[in-house]
């Protein structure tokens, strides 16, 4: 305990010491989360995050060396780090794609690159206290939530499926085999492949009420000649 009031002395301090214990800090969170990313295999690991989190911090502690440099002048200290928290968004967006089956991938990996950033941008300014549990929380998020997440999946009646038709009749016979079948849907969208021979392509969220009748419908739907293809997504 009294190992860490010190560290938070020296971090809210201001000097060479206490500009490299906030970079250190930073980069530290940083390697905490894009570890766990990159245990999971996601497209932004430990140097991403590290990037993020040690770059935010420079930035809070440039506002912060302004007004120590400049004691006169007038300015808004948050301004630069503001531009942070908005900025890394464009980062963000460039880790989410949409798959060729219309499954978005990727929303993690931006909401914790900009966690980071956050996290990056208080310890810059000295806010030890809300850095550390920020960090705290976001690992627990990640850890225990997935597993919460990975259950929700594994146990819900909802699935998506993209499923690829020869023709346009076959999505009339498929929508027969539903009403036949008492399976409601939700989420329906149509699309066209770019090729003028290709049929159509359909996504759609189907809800089947437990693992057997999963099954039975899959042999059914298997046994449809108008779909070419069935994924679930």
């Amino acid at each position: 305990m009294k190992m860490l009031n010190s560290l938070e002395n020296i971090i809210q301090g201001w000097g060479p010491l206490t500009i490299f214990a906030r970079l250190v800090i930073a980069m530290i969170m940083g390697l905490i989360i894009g570890f766990y990313r990159e245990v999971k295999n996601r497209s932004a690991g430990i140097k991403t995050h590290v990037l993020v989190c040690v770059g935010s911090a420079l930035t809070m502690m440039t506002s912060e060396y302004i007004v120590h440099q400049f004691p006169g002048v007038r300015i808004d200290i948050a301004r630069i780090g503001a531009q942070v928290v908005s900025g890394v968004g464009f980062l963000g967006v460039g880790t989410i794609i949409v798959t060729g089956k219309n499954h978005v991938k990727g929303l993690t990996t931006a909401a914790g690159l900009w966690a980071s950033a956050c996290m990056g941008l208080a310890i810059g300014i000295g806010f030890f206290e809300g850095a550390l549990l920020s960090l705290a929380v976001v690992m627990f998020a990640l850890f225990v939530f997935n597993q919460v997440d990975e259950w929700v999946h594994a146990n819900t009646p909802y699935y998506d499926y993209y499923i690829e038709f020869k023709e346009n009749k076959g999505i009339s016979e498929f929508l027969a085999l539903l009403k036949k079948e008492n399976i409601t849907y939700s989420n329906f969208n149509l699309m066209k492949k770019s090729s003028a021979y290709d049929g159509p392509i359909l996504t759609l969220t189907l809800k089947l009420k437990d693992e057997k009748t999963r099954t039975d419908f899959l042999e059914k739907m298997d046994m449809c000649e108008g779909i070419v293809v069935v994924h679930k997504i």
